[in-house]
């Protein structure tokens, strides 16, 4: 008996946890004119798919404390107990690597 507890099928083959108060004092500090967001950014690499139909669930989380000077601080769900600090201005295809995160073929 799961008390209550019930479990739902998702798509997600990573979740990825960014810090949402990052986000907002770059102002953006992502893409070609370091504009967009990080959150911004991956959405497009991986598509229109929301919720648990994404293969990659993208999740702004409020602040982790970690407070890096021009980056961002991401969680990724398969690495617990690890923060990332993701600079601005990097390139998607360059944080999807340095996260281990598998790119989706031709959204690049």
């Amino acid at each position: 008996m799961t008390l209550g507890v019930k479990p739902h099928r998702s798509k997600w083959r990573e979740s990825v946890l960014i810090c949402r108060k990052c986000s907002k004092k770059l102002r953006g500090g992502f893409g070609k004119k370091g504009k967009r967001t990080l959150r911004g950014l991956l959405k497009d690499v991986y598509g229109d798919a929301k919720g648990r139909r994404a293969e990659l669930g993208i999740v702004e989380v409020p602040c982790f404390k970690l407070c890096p000077k021009r980056a961002v601080s991401v969680a990724l769900g398969t690495k617990p107990g690890t923060l990332y600090e993701v600079p601005e201005g990097m390139d998607v295809g360059d944080v999807l690597e340095a996260l281990n995160i598998p790119a989706v073929v031709g959204n690049l």
